[in-house]
């Protein structure tokens, strides 16, 4: 004889399957809301970016090196937390792409300094445009004020004091 078939799990009444989850430590953790604001906010940025065929630390460094030319890699690999032997495969692709150039440093021939091409920096600038119409729109529900009190408190959390 078969044993009884176990309750069917998914056959919730319709009013306690509708019913709000009960979320309200997890609301209070920093953390929590700040992985549901990536969670929705990456998804839309990854496909904006497609178009450019750039994955978010892609962008990242294209816009590093637009705002700091002729930096390091170890400079660079520091920033954006990626490990130098990363940090050299991302750049090869980029680089490979035509975006990024690697040159010696003017200054201590044992060193290279990175830059972008001008194909670079005008992927670059456009990215960097639809990176912030969508984050403008991502966060249409915040004033001006509120979005910048939120970045500057996010900030606060992990840029040095």
């Amino acid at each position: 004889m078969l044993p009884k078939k176990p309750a069917d799990f998914d056959s919730d009444d319709d009013a306690a399957s509708s019913a709000p989850l009960d979320q309200q430590l997890l609301l209070s953790l920093v953390g929590y809301n700040c992985r549901r604001a990536y969670i929705t906010i990456m998804p839309l940025f990854e496909k904006r970016m497609a178009k450019f065929e750039l994955r978010p630390v892609d962008f990242t460094v294209l816009s590093l090196l637009k705002a700091n030319p002729d930096i390091n890699q170890k400079r660079l690999s520091k920033a954006i937390n990626v490990s130098p032997p990363n940090l050299a495969t991302l750049l090869d692709r980029l680089e490979q792409r035509g975006l990024v150039l690697r040159q010696r440093n003017p200054q201590d021939r044992r060193s290279q300094v990175l830059a972008l091409t001008t194909a670079g920096l005008r992927m670059c600038t456009k990215a960097e445009q639809t990176a912030i119409e969508l984050e403008l729109k991502a966060t249409e529900m915040l004033s001006d004020a509120e979005r910048a009190q939120l970045i500057g408190l996010l900030q606060k959390m992990f840029l040095p004091q």
